[in-house]
């Protein structure tokens, strides 16, 4: 990892740490801690890591901002740190400045399309939109007689309908009837639905992977404390062979997430590679979200259940991110057709290459 990395990462860390302890968060029934984690988020220039600073960000490198996801999820932080960041990234590829505040993208799904009408107003309904109804932007990316364009709309222009995902954040939908942007330019070559898609599912990748992470230090912890049968349940057999398969399936979803994200970071264009990449990820951080949550569950026992325990916060939220464009059995059917398309003989060099 880069000096830059470090840097990045350990700035969101500590304020992480500072700000966004899991208990404190647990604990605080009014909500209170997010206005001071965003200001901080906010002030130290990470939600806008991937915009340029001629455009109002950061200027961070792909790399960083996917390193700053990563350790966002092990934190299980439930604010618009990655819509925001994505939307950024966004508007950025159309060169638009990105304004200050909370934003997220439309649509969040891949079967959701936005449409240009002839007069330049936005049309389309999007459903499961992470953290709409606390953004004050979205980035749009909207099909038109004449390709694709990405737009800033006022969140204030759309109509909301709320709702929450399993991890009791808001996954809300939005509809643009005939909405005005703010502003709007067309997309650059490569720059669509499916790479909006794409990026997307990696951060969700990196978010997972991080949640699994935190999650198998909780539990590794937990069962060098807890006692039964006068001695440490971390000594029976059984509890250590679930450690080592939540263990896996932590590395796997890392080096699964990790490596989509340096595929995107080092490539120049979302080919074919990078599409295995990234939809390989989303499928193994998905399929490992469902079964690490369900191990981290069965060490605890009974208290990993209670709304006191903090392991739920990580549980629900990677069960969440599955869904967020594009869930596993979408890609995995995306990624057949891919294969199918490219024939037999194509099937190996595309996987050995990587």
């Amino acid at each position: 990892m880069a000096e830059s990395d470090n840097i990045v990462v350990e700035t969101a860390e500590k304020i992480f740490a500072d700000l966004a302890d899991p208990q404190t968060i647990n604990n605080d029934k009014k909500d209170s801690w997010q206005a001071p984690l965003w200001q901080a988020l906010n002030e130290a220039g990470l939600p806008l890591s991937w915009v340029p600073d001629d455009l109002g960000g950061s200027g961070a490198s792909l790399a960083d901002g996917f390193a700053l996801l990563n350790a966002a999820g092990r934190f299980a932080v439930a604010v618009p740190l990655a819509e925001t960041m994505l939307a950024g990234w966004l508007l950025a590829q159309a060169k638009i400045s990105s304004p200050e505040g909370e934003m997220t993208v439309l649509p969040a799904s891949p079967r959701d399309r936005i449409t240009l009408d002839a007069d330049g107003a936005l049309s389309g309904r999007a459903r499961g939109v992470p953290f709409a109804k606390a953004a004050k932007h979205f980035a749009v990316l909207a099909h038109g007689k004449d390709g694709v364009s990405i737009a800033l709309v006022d969140a204030g222009k759309g109509r909301i309908e709320s709702g929450l995902n399993v991890g009791y954040d808001h996954s809300d939908t939005v509809t643009l009837d005939k909405v005005q942007p703010v502003t709007i330019k067309a997309a650059p070559d490569g720059v669509d639905q499916t790479s909006l898609m794409l990026m997307g599912g990696v951060a969700r990748s990196l978010q997972i992977a991080g949640a699994l992470e935190a999650m198998l230090d909780i539990s590794v912890r937990y069962s060098n404390e807890r006692v039964a049968f006068e001695k440490k349940i971390s000594k029976f057999q059984a509890v250590q062979h679930n450690l080592a398969r939540l263990a896996g399936e932590s590395a796997a979803a890392l080096a699964a997430a990790t490596s989509a994200a340096d595929a995107i970071a080092n490539a120049k264009s979302f080919d074919d590679a990078v599409y295995l990449e990234a939809a390989s990820a989303k499928i193994r951080c998905a399929e490992a979200a469902e079964k690490g949550g369900a191990i981290a569950h069965q060490v605890h026992g009974a208290i990993g259940f209670t709304i006191e325990h903090i392991l739920h916060r990580y549980s629900l939220r990677a069960l969440a991110w599955r869904d967020d464009f594009g869930s596993e059995s979408h890609w995995a059917v995306e990624l057949g057709k891919l294969v199918a398309s490219r024939g037999a003989d194509e099937l190996w060099p595309l996987v050995a290459s990587r």
